[in-house]
Order: C-alpha cells, then sequence, then structure tokens
C-alpha cells in the first residue's frame, strides 16, 4: 500500500536549489582568481606530484587571462551565497527545522553504519528518520563550510579593513588557504552528495523537488518503507 508524505519544506527546497548553481558558479569564478596565483601544489621539497592545477586544466574550462572578470562575479554571487545562506539558517531555526538536521548523540555512530552499507560491509540498512546520522553531520557541515568560505573569503578580500580578521586566521596565506580548502571540500562534497542521491534513488530524488515522498507500507509486516 502506498502513501505519500510531506517530507521538505518548500523553504528548504527553494534555498538548496538556489545554493546549488550559485556555489558551482563560486567555485567557477573562484578558479578564475586563483589562475592568477595558482601556488599549491601536492609533493615534498623540490618534487611536485600533482600542482593546482596544470595548464591544460584552465584551457578546458576557459579559466585563464579572465582575473577582473572572476572578482567581478566572485564578488556578486558571494552577496546571493551570504543571503540565501542566511535565509535557510533563520528559517530552520525559527520553524524547528534544525531539529531534523543538527547531529544527536547518536549521529556519529549511524554514520559509521551508513558508510559501512553503503560500501556492503553491512547488510542491514541503517536507522533512518528525516536524515540519517550521516545526512545530519554532512548537512550541518556543509553549512559551517559556508560560514567559513565567507569569513576567509571576507579576510582575503579586505586584508586591510579586516586586518584583526586575518590575524585570527593565521595571516593572509593561512586564510587563502583555508579558503581554497574549503573550495576542494565542496567539491568533494558534491561528489558524495551526488552519487548518495543516485544511490537512493527517484523518490528521494522527487521528495527534493516536490516536498513529498511516497511511502511503501507492508499491511503484514507492519512495516514502512520510503
Amino acid at each position: 500500500m502506498k502513501r505519500i508524505e510531506a517530507k521538505h519544506p518548500w523553504a528548504v527546497r527553494w534555498t538548496h536549489w538556489i545554493n546549488f548553481p550559485i556555489l558551482f558558479g563560486m567555485i567557477y569564478t573562484g578558479l578564475m582568481i586563483y589562475w592568477a596565483s595558482d601556488t599549491y601544489r601536492i609533493g615534498w621539497g623540490s618534487f611536485t606530484l600533482f600542482h593546482f592545477f596544470p595548464d591544460w586544466f584552465y584551457a578546458l574550462f576557459g579559466l585563464s587571462h579572465k582575473l577582473s572578470n572572476g572578482m567581478a562575479w566572485h564578488f556578486f554571487l558571494a552577496w546571493i551565497f551570504a543571503i540565501n545562506g542566511f535565509l535557510y539558517v533563520t528559517y530552520t531555526a525559527l520553524s524547528g527545522e534544525w531539529r531534523y538536521l543538527v547531529p544527536d548523540r547518536n549521529s556519529f555512530s549511524e554514520a559509521a553504519q551508513v558508510m559501512l552499507h553503503d560500501l556492503g560491509i553491512r547488510k542491514s540498512a541503517p536507522p533512518q528518520g528525516r536524515f540519517n546520522g550521516a545526512q545530519k553531520i554532512a548537512y550541518t557541515g556543509i553549512v559551517l563550510m559556508g560560514m567559513g568560505s565567507l569569513i576567509t573569503g571576507l579576510a582575503i578580500y579586505k586584508v586591510v579593513q579586516f586586518s584583526w580578521l586575518v590575524t585570527l586566521l593565521g595571516g593572509y596565506r593561512a586564510a587563502r588557504y583555508e579558503h581554497f580548502l574549503l573550495t576542494m571540500a565542496y567539491l568533494m562534497f558534491f561528489l558524495v552528495h551526488v552519487s548518495q542521491v543516485l544511490r537512493a534513488g527517484w523518490n528521494n530524488f522527487r521528495a527534493m523537488v516536490t516536498g513529498y515522498e511516497i511511502k511503501t507500507e507492508d499491511a503484514h509486516a507492519g512495516r514502512t518503507q520510503a
């Protein structure tokens, strides 16, 4: 027996879908800015295993020689990113949605079960409410990452005006490095998030679009499945 059940409020869905292209746009324009001083690498001493990023990468995505355009668009998108994030956090705080999203004392053990299940090591499905432990940690983490990106971005953009903030972050070089690491973390989050969405199936994706999901109820066993 199937029934329709509300899952995601409209405010959560709107801020989610607005944030998705905005964050990608910020990463793209951020790489235009980074091109002018691409100093980071993986290696030791004079040996470089990988340089962020090779020339072919900039050529493939059309990122080179666009510093001024990148800066203009990056700061414009940052305003939308900040406002959208503020609206999301405000809504979840006032509506009580934060109770479903903030990790609790069981979240980390549940997250370990989710990882083992996804790797095929654990056969039984982990506990699942509206969000499981791994999702709570990830979704709370992405909000904190957004705050971190705004703070570090402001520090490296207005070094003199926010010199106290630059100092708190460990100096200009440290703030820039932290900003870069957060960008790489976003990309990793996207990869994991998209793979989890594909794994969860169409019903889960549809719930984030429409706000409703279809539940299948086993009348004999008295169980409900998404």
